[in-house]
């Protein structure tokens, strides 16, 4: 049932993107610094997002979390007004801590994950419908370096901790230092072909 909702969710609210990948829902804007095959190195502007933070696993805070998100830019704010959905939907582990001797990584398993919608670039914190549900947070995402892993197919933990310890391998390869948590990046809704789907993994880095 859970799995259902996410489905019907995910497919009206990513409807700009298409069954072949081809995407038309507004992202952060960015400049990339660096490219090396399925890693880059990018460059983002500030943005605004909505947030929430669940207590669960990855599937349920999943669930959980974009319906949350997905009732608040649905009119479930003071406004009543819809916003638009862009890409892409974050996904945090909140508890997660980085050891900065990396690659080494550790990670307490209890804790919450927080997901994130990036809002439209036509707000400003000033203008942007505040939320009703308490658990809905507005906050704004400073300018910031950022290191990216891309894969296909579909998303889970367990490709997300894959990819996760690719990115942080990577980056210390290259002589960056992590500075914040891995983030579980989406762009696609359900019906996408499997091996076009854009998922990501993301680090902020200096």
């Amino acid at each position: 049932m859970k799995l259902k909702i996410m489905s019907i969710l995910s497919a009206v609210l990513l409807g700009g993107c298409s069954v072949v990948g081809i995407r038309t829902t507004e992202e952060p804007k960015f400049r990339v610094i660096e490219s090396d095959g399925d890693f880059e190195v990018r460059q983002y502007e500030g943005y605004l997002v909505a947030k929430t933070t669940v207590d669960a696993d990855y599937e349920e805070s999943t669930s959980k979390g974009f319906k949350r998100l997905a009732n608040y830019i649905f009119g479930d704010n003071v406004k009543q007004e819809s916003i638009s959905m862009t890409a892409p939907v974050m996904q945090e582990k909140e508890s997660e801590s980085l050891a900065m001797t990396a690659p080494v990584i550790r990670e307490m398993k209890e804790g919450n994950w927080e997901m994130k919608f990036v809002m439209p670039s036509e707000y400003t914190m000033a203008t942007l419908p505040k939320p009703i549900d308490s658990l809905v947070i507005l906050d704004e995402e400073p300018e910031k370096k950022v290191a990216v892993t891309r894969y296909s197919g579909f998303m889970s933990e367990e490709k997300f901790e894959s990819n996760k310890n690719r990115l942080l391998k990577w980056i210390d390869e290259k002589g960056y230092t992590p500075v914040s948590a891995p983030v579980s990046a989406g762009y696609d809704p359900p019906w996408t072909i499997p091996f076009l789907r854009r998922n990501e993994v993301m680090v902020e880095i200096k």
